[in-house]
């Protein structure tokens, strides 16, 4: 009876460790206005204890009204201390970065003095997602 016991806590053990399993990195948003960078993964800027932090991008497509139509992507982020920023590009190789941007991205981007974006940078990670999502299994 007593294997039988401590057999089911071991078992239970186990249960209860691998539900909370793997490793986690959040990052919070920080934005260097002197460097011109900003980075940040989108799940911890979701749920963080304040409501002004933010980070993400987007693409949007432009009709000219003269039978021409462009794209245009930005970047944009705010810290916990109120610190924003938003950049624009119209660069292809900066479009496709932001275009592979997922719910549980890191972002990183940085801005030139007049505010384009010169450098955009994305990791989807399980890492970046929260320690107590629950799995389907």
């Amino acid at each position: 009876m007593k294997n039988l016991f401590r057999c089911a806590l071991a078992a239970l053990a186990l249960v209860s460790a691998s539900a909370f399993a793997g490793m986690t990195q959040p990052q919070v948003v920080q934005i260097d206005m002197d460097a011109r960078s900003a980075l940040g993964d989108m799940v911890t800027a979701r749920t963080a204890n304040n409501d002004v932090e933010f980070i993400g991008c987007g693409i949007r497509h432009i009709d000219d009204g003269a039978g021409g139509a462009f794209e245009l992507g930005f970047c944009q982020a705010a810290d916990a201390d109120g610190e924003q920023i938003t950049c624009f590009s119209q660069n292809p190789g900066l479009l496709d970065a932001i275009a592979a941007i997922t719910d549980s991205s890191f972002i990183t981007f940085g801005w030139d003095e007049m505010e384009n974006c010169i450098r955009i940078g994305t990791s989807a990670q399980s890492f970046y997602l929260p320690k107590n999502i629950k799995g389907n299994n």
